[in-house]
């Protein structure tokens, strides 16, 4: 395959951070898949190879957000007669889409990085939840990317609940793209393949059996992945997406496709929920008091334009838990740095502990040259 590095999302900005390396002996290479051992990187002449990452990165890493991960541009040093191809270094990420680990781990979680669009892939039917979908674009807002929705199966659906969840998704991100597709009947595909071109990398995410694995089918133009039906009771497809992986388009552009995504848990900040809600920030500064809650306060803004039916109310409600879930995550961020600092104290009293006993040792052990003259 014979591809160049710009066919594979390479820019100006990477090529001025790769030359600040300085090294002759490091070529660029972006991550296209990994496993539980190493990763499979793409080279400039198209070919793929296994790397792993340097004792330097990993040491230096303070999360496992800031170690390698699919769609990151890295420097490698080939390895030659046997030896392992190594990750050098992560060049600077220009996006990067992520939530918060599932569980109550306070880590970040990467799903892609370097990804210019994320679209989204629902449907109108059951599987449709406005909740779901901020906390979706809040989260691709947040990530530098450009989001984008795929409602997905309208032809098993009737107008009026397509036209009811455009319209929602509208209310929710005025400018954001929303597209409605068939992936099975290939309806509405042309139109959304011309949001991928050549050099962009799109993701794309969404629960178990929305179409996902047929979406991507139908843009590889093969089986790619093996896809089933759908169980009525559990939701569930089988034979779907079960590992994340980069994948260049015959026509140009790359893709990023993830497994179903049943947890959308908020990894982001307060001023980027204040942008994802811009709605509820303008009647914010309309409340009595500069430190309102939002909650029972007097002359709270937002409230009243609840009770007098301005404001959807599950949307109000869904601000408030996502500025809770937001607070508690903060919380455990601080009490995760505040043990990796206590733990460092403590290895470095141990360093120090050890480095004094054993010149002791020394000292005990040194001759006495004086008394050999």
């Amino acid at each position: 395959m014979n591809i160049t590095l710009e066919e594979l999302g390479w820019n100006e900005d990477f090529q001025s951070a790769f030359n600040a390396l300085n090294r002759r002996d490091l070529v660029p290479a972006r991550l296209i898949r990994e496993t539980k051992i190493n990763f499979t990187a793409l080279l400039a002449d198209g070919e793929d190879i296994d790397v792993v990452v340097s004792g330097k990165l990993w040491h230096d890493a303070k999360t496992d957000a800031e170690l390698p991960s699919v769609g990151d541009w890295v420097a490698v040093e080939l390895g030659s007669e046997g030896n392992e191809s190594v990750i050098r270094a992560i060049l600077p990420r220009q996006t990067c889409f992520s939530r918060k680990a599932p569980g109550k781990s306070s880590a970040e979680q990467v799903l892609g990085t370097n990804v210019d669009i994320v679209a989204v892939v629902t449907e109108p039917g059951a599987d449709f939840n406005p909740r779901r979908m901020e906390r979706y674009l809040t989260l691709i807002y947040r990530s530098g990317a450009t989001p984008l929705v795929l409602l997905n199966k309208v032809d098993l659906f009737t107008n009026e609940d397509i036209a009811a969840a455009t319209n929602i998704l509208k209310e929710l991100a005025p400018n954001c793209a929303v597209i409605n597709i068939s992936a099975l009947h290939n309806k509405g595909i042309k139109e959304f393949k011309k949001y991928i071109k050549r050099g962009k990398t799109i993701m794309i995410v969404g629960s178990s059996g929305v179409g996902k694995s047929t979406l991507v089918n139908t843009l590889l133009g093969d089986e790619w992945l093996w896809t089933g039906e759908v169980n009525e009771v559990t939701g569930k497809g089988r034979h779907t997406t079960v590992t994340r992986e980069l994948v260049l388009l015959k026509n140009g552009g790359l893709l990023i496709d993830n497994p179903g995504i049943r947890e959308v848990q908020m990894w982001t900040d307060e001023h980027t929920l204040r942008e994802s809600f811009s709605d509820l920030t303008e009647l914010s500064h309309h409340c009595k008091f500069a430190d309102c809650s939002h909650g029972k306060d007097a002359g709270c803004a937002i409230r009243e334009a609840v009770e007098d039916g301005r404001l959807d109310i599950e949307r109000y409600n869904n601000f408030l838990n996502l500025e809770n879930e937001i607070a508690q995550l903060i919380k455990r961020q601080k009490k995760r740095q505040m043990n990796m600092e206590r733990a460092g104290k403590r290895d470095r009293k141990v360093k120090a502990r050890n480095y004094e006993d054993r010149i002791d040792i020394e000292r005990h052990h040194r001759p006495n040259h004086r008394n050999h003259d």
